[in-house]
């Protein structure tokens, strides 16, 4: 055992390393340039204001969602069913609108900056995820700014859906693309690339661990020195191989094997979802926009409106962009404040519910701000279940279970310490992730060196 433990140290360690120094290198570089996205208030940054007087037909109740919006400079409707089809109708006569073309693509990048090319795509690195789906074929339209902006259209809504920079994007190909193993041609296919990451990163936790085995097994700290009072008997990049081993080896071994979790293998985490009849029941139906006349007056500025609700609670949000729109009842127009989570009970048939609470800032299971406050309710079922409601809407924001929560403490926590202790003071967390990394870089460069000479004396030998 411990022979073969060396022999897989040695010879998978080599391309080991190789990994290990461009997994910590970009990682790096992701601590301050992360993966380009559009945020919804940076996509209807100059989106035009609503023109209610062009606002003659009204669509029916029913949709899941109904949402009044701007679309080339005329009001349309947006249906979303409960099914999952999108339907975009005139908002002045009721019919279809015509498609997403170059022109209508160009007017939308224009309100961004001047355009330089408009150039229709299916995905490219920057698209490939499968949240864009929906939206595709795109449009790809490149501004002749200063920042080498590329701004890709939506066929299917009209509005911009992603923004890069050339910036971003030459930052990127440095850390989250090497990073996440993440080409387009191999992210197309999403099981593949999984299979990719498992088979990449599996035998790299191997390395780690008997690199730890034989690490600890080398060292002499009591009498059985080695000469000279030594406790390691190596030198040069083999002393540092051995050194930052010991050191940075165990969150070396935890990045490996949470990152190796991050596509959850074998489905071991993938947590109890809501039926799906249970969840289109507890999202409603909207019901028809009304008294658009005086919504007109309350809100003239308002870029998009959303109608949403389950028959006995229906609310208006206006400029849903904001993550914190207005909120108005849907049939007298009056602003509301929180709604009763109570009902969010229907979710979770097979527990009672135990104690709700206001999650006013981030806390070990909620680390993101954008949307808070949230309210959090606790079931005893026998998944113990906590469910994420937004105040305002009602809506569901996220569902976790024990193992979701296991998976919070082996991936997330330990992939990107994103410990509210740490996170809150930025330049601590920064400091702790820099000093882990060269202490990684120090153990896979030295690994490299190490291994590379290996080779060249493993040649000399066979000729």
């Amino acid at each position: 055992m411990l022979r073969l433990a060396f022999l897989t140290h040695r010879w998978a360690g080599i391309v080991a390393c190789l990994l290990f120094v461009m997994w910590f290198a970009s990682g790096l570089v992701m601590l301050y340039v992360p993966y380009p996205s559009l945020g919804p208030a940076q996509g209807w940054a100059a989106a035009e204001a609503i023109d209610w007087a062009r606002v003659r037909y009204t669509p029916e109740a029913g949709a899941r969602r109904i949402t009044l919006e701007m679309r080339d400079g005329a009001p349309v409707w947006r249906i979303e069913r409960a099914e999952g089809d999108t339907q975009i109708l005139s908002a002045a006569t009721g019919g279809p609108v015509a498609p997403v073309d170059a022109a209508l693509a160009h007017r939308v990048a224009a309100r961004f900056g001047p355009v330089g090319e408009v150039a229709p795509i299916h995905d490219d690195q920057w698209t490939v995820a499968g949240g864009f789906d929906r939206h595709r074929p795109l449009w790809k339209a490149t501004l002749a700014d200063a920042d080498g902006t590329q701004l890709y259209i939506s066929s299917l809504t009209g509005q911009p859906v992603q923004r890069t920079t050339v910036t971003q994007r030459v930052w990127n190909w440095l850390g989250s693309v090497p990073h996440w193993i993440y080409p387009t041609v191999l992210r197309r296919d999403r099981q593949a690339w999984r299979q990719a990451v498992i088979w990449v990163a599996g035998p790299c936790i191997a390395v780690a661990l008997t690199g730890m085995w034989i690490g600890i097994l080398r060292m002499r700290p009591g009498r059985r020195r080695y000469r000279g009072r030594r406790m390691t008997p190596y030198h040069g990049w083999m002393l540092w191989h051995h050194v930052s081993g010991l050191l940075g080896g165990v969150m070396l071994t935890s990045w490996i094997v949470s990152g190796w979790l991050s596509v959850d293998p074998g489905h071991a985490f993938a947590g109890g979802e809501a039926p799906a009849a249970l969840l289109r029941a507890y999202e409603g139906r909207a019901g028809g926009p009304q008294a658009l006349d005086r919504l007109a007056r309350i809100a003239r500025a308002a870029r998009t409106v959303e109608w949403s609700g389950d028959g006995s609670l229906q609310r208006i949000a206006l400029d849903r962009s904001s993550p914190h729109p207005r909120w108005l009842d849907a049939a007298t127009l009056v602003p509301v404040g929180p709604v009763d989570p109570v009902r969010a009970a229907m979710l979770v048939p097979d527990g009672r519910r135990g104690a709700a609470e206001t999650l006013e800032d981030p806390d070990f299971y909620w680390t993101d701000a954008t949307p808070l406050p949230l309210v959090r309710l606790r079931f005893d079922d026998p998944a113990r279940t906590w469910l994420y409601v937004d105040p305002m809407s009602g809506a569901l924001v996220e569902r976790q279970d024990r193992v979701r929560r296991a998976y919070r403490w082996v991936y997330t926590l330990l992939h990107t310490w994103d410990w509210p202790l740490l996170t809150a003071h930025r330049p601590v967390w920064l400091s702790w992730m820099w000093a882990w990394s060269l202490a990684g870089l120090a153990l896979s460069v030295s690994g490299v060196v190490v291994g590379w000479r290996r080779l060249r004396r493993s040649a000399r030998g066979k000729r």
